[in-house]
């Protein structure tokens, strides 16, 4: 079973109802695409390491075998839905706490 597959894409879809349930709206938003471009150069750099190295292996039982270069599509995914969620929940909080406490 593809156990890490699975789990991503339940992230990624996570991630996307968090921003739709908390109104952030940042799937529609330019800066949080240019943001997520940076970082995709970030992870891929990173996480290439650690993969061409290699210092993280990973079970070819858990994933697809789908890689980018060496670095598995699941990371990408799971990255995704990690910034993307985080950024909902920060988003949500500063604009809430904003509208409490205008300075």
């Amino acid at each position: 079973m593809k156990e890490y597959t699975i789990l991503a894409v339940f992230a990624v879809f996570l991630a996307i109802l968090t921003d739709f349930l908390l109104r952030t709206k940042l799937l529609k938003n330019i800066k949080f695409w240019i943001f997520w471009g940076v970082m995709f150069v970030l992870i891929f750099m990173v996480n290439g390491y650690l993969t061409y190295r290699p210092i993280v292996l990973y079970g070819k039982s858990f994933h697809l075998g789908i890689r980018l270069f060496t670095i598995p599509i699941e990371d990408f995914l799971y990255g995704f839905a990690l910034l993307t969620m985080n950024i909902s929940i920060w988003e949500y909080f500063t604009r809430r706490f904003k509208n409490k406490f205008p300075s």
